[in-house]
């Protein structure tokens, strides 16, 4: 697979390097007309309600001790000299490091002996070094969290699914003598049902290792809110399940509510929490546009780079939501996603930018456990940021060319500012306000933003 997809990047490269060295020129003649509009700084009003870092800790802590007493009354012993198995996944939860370190801190202070885990199906390009190393990139490595992080793709069976189906976890969870899944709850991106990102599902594919995550996804996204039900249900009945953490977060990347769920509740509270954190997520307050510019993608926003929820994105169609946007335009790849392009092929144009930095084996890679390939396509390529967004207003066919509808956001996961373009002010919601303009995109003389959007909650327009 490696030497197949560094052959296959060589080959793209040579046609971009022959794009660019032949046909540059003439693709900036053919786009010179394309005008692009005035631009007003926009700021969307969203419910902050958040948990502090000390709220965090309490909380949690007091829930975990809740959890315990409930298990010493129902006759199971304490939690002294317990090897405990505590799930990450790869996702940019928010202040995941800091949930972490305080479930260790609690498990030590009981006397249980606590140690991580990676629970991410095939990501880390579906090895045991790249999936720590996914972890250290969040923060997560055994010197900040106290305790060893033994990673393995190893699985053991562990039981059947009540349709008779082979269920397998991480070997190590498995051994242990008690498990806790912590996961953020939150509208899937490519499916619906009283399960989608959560702790069914982490139980179900992020627990499952590759093994299990090509098996949930075997049928399909059509059938995943089935499987994840079912694989889920059947490792809260066959493995050590101590709890759940579940985690919800506002439309910040912040921490709104935590929940420690004994195992026996997880099934039953998930879906309660699931529709407090579609109250809550992020979202393009303009229901439609000809051009929707997102400055960066990355596995640490979605699964699928830029989560289809807000950019209306969706690489299957057993999901829907979001803006409606004739073309879309991404011009950057986020650091933390490590050259994984997943979300590429939903796009109208990438930039070359992007493309130099994808690493086909890790989306592929991807793309084969899921299933579904739209998504690790290759888009149109252009040179820079300018004639990216020039090329996706040219081949739009319902725009006005005189006053384009064009939106830009920094991020999927981060849209409190944006870009608004002037026909679109005239549609303004009640909840957002104007910052200042109208002025242009500022672009250098190789055509590229001189700027950057607000990255997260604090920031300011430059």
């Amino acid at each position: 697979m490696r030497t197949v997809s560094r052959a296959l990047k060589k080959g793209m490269t040579d046609i971009s390097e022959n794009y660019l060295n032949c046909g540059s020129r003439e693709m900036t003649q053919l786009l010179s007309d394309v005008r692009l509009p005035q631009f007003y700084r926009v700021k969307q009003k969203f419910d902050g309600s958040h948990m502090t870092d000390e709220m965090i800790v309490s909380v949690l802590k007091g829930e975990l001790r809740e959890v315990l007493i409930i298990r010493k009354r129902a006759g199971n012993p304490g939690l002294c000299g317990m090897r405990i198995a505590v799930t990450a996944g790869s996702r940019g939860v928010a202040n995941i490091a800091l949930i972490l370190k305080t479930i260790v801190s609690f498990l030590k202070e009981n006397g249980a002996v606590p140690f991580i885990i990676p629970a991410m199906g095939s990501h880390g390009g579906a090895t045991a070094e790249g999936q720590k190393n996914l972890l250290a990139g969040y923060g997560i490595t055994e010197k900040s969290m106290g305790c060893p992080i033994e990673s393995s793709m190893d699985v053991k069976k562990i039981g059947n699914t009540a349709d008779g189906r082979d269920v397998f976890i991480d070997r190590l969870a498995a051994e242990a003598d008690g498990i806790i899944v912590v996961g953020r709850i939150k509208p899937h991106t490519a499916f619906r049902g009283p399960y989608q990102s959560g702790l069914m599902k982490m139980m179900a594919i992020g627990l499952g290792k590759q093994y299990g995550a090509s098996v949930c996804h075997a049928e399909g996204f059509q059938r995943m809110g089935y499987n994840v039900r079912t694989f889920g249900s059947a490792v809260i009945k066959h493995a050590n399940i101590l709890c759940g953490v579940g985690i919800v977060e506002n439309a910040f990347d912040e921490t709104r509510k935590i929940r420690v769920l004994p195992k026996e509740d997880i099934e039953r509270v998930e879906p309660e929490l699931l529709k407090e954190a579609e109250q809550h997520m992020p979202q393009i307050l303009w229901p439609s546009c000809d051009v929707l510019i997102v400055d960066e993608i990355g596995k640490n926003f979605s699964g699928d780079g830029m989560d289809p929820n807000v950019t209306g994105s969706f690489a299957t169609p057993y999901a829907d939501g979001g803006i409606r946007a004739e073309r879309i335009c991404l011009l950057d790849l986020s650091p933390e996603t490590h050259g994984n392009g997943m979300g590429t092929g939903m796009a109208s144009v990438i930039t070359r930018r992007i493309f130099d930095q994808l690493d086909v084996n890790t989306m592929y890679i991807n793309a084969m456990t899921c299933k579904n390939l739209n998504g690790s396509r290759i888009p149109c390529v252009m040179i820079n940021d300018k004639e990216a967004i020039q090329f996706c207003l040219k081949t739009c066919v319902q725009a006005d060319r005189r006053r384009p509808k064009i939106l830009r956001i920094c991020n999927s996961q981060f849209v409190e500012y944006l870009w608004v373009s002037e026909a679109l002010i005239e549609e303004l919601p009640e909840t957002a306000e104007i910052i200042s303009g109208p002025s242009p995109l500022p672009f250098d003389a190789e055509g590229n933003l001189t700027d950057r959007l607000p990255r997260q909650r604090g920031q300011r327009f430059q």
